[in-house]
């Protein structure tokens, strides 16, 4: 079992900048790939970013790409994602998750462990 636990979300005007963390607990984290997705309000889950687990390669949705870096620091179990040049649209509660896929496009229904959330609201 792994426990993630996301912080970091909150107000920011447009073009602004945040940085998300999701600490996991449990099982050890070096065994997982590690993604972003987000929910805007009245939309589908989407994926934004994932990390894999052995090489730290990532892979990034088209419309956050060149705005967003997702990190990890095995050593504080952590995984980040950096964001800069928030638009309205990144308006959406995000949420990490966890996979035992090693891949950068992973199913999403392969996606073993989910945080709660943070709410993350670009205003105009």
């Amino acid at each position: 079992q792994v426990e993630l636990v996301e912080s970091g979300g909150g107000l920011v005007q447009a073009g602004g900048s945040l940085r998300l963390s999701c600490a996991a607990s449990g099982r050890t984290f070096t065994y997982y790939a590690m993604g972003w997705f987000r929910q805007a309000p009245g939309k589908e889950r989407e994926f934004v970013a994932t990390i894999r687990r052995t090489n730290g390669n990532t892979n990034y949705a088209d419309s956050v790409k060149g705005r967003v870096t997702i990190l990890r620091d095995n050593a504080k179990n952590t995984v980040y994602l950096q964001m800069s040049s928030l638009k309205p649209e990144d308006t959406a509660v995000y949420y990490c998750a966890a996979t035992r896929w090693d891949t950068l496009v992973v199913p999403t229904t392969a996606w073993d462990y989910w945080g709660q959330g943070t709410q993350v609201t670009v205003s105009s």
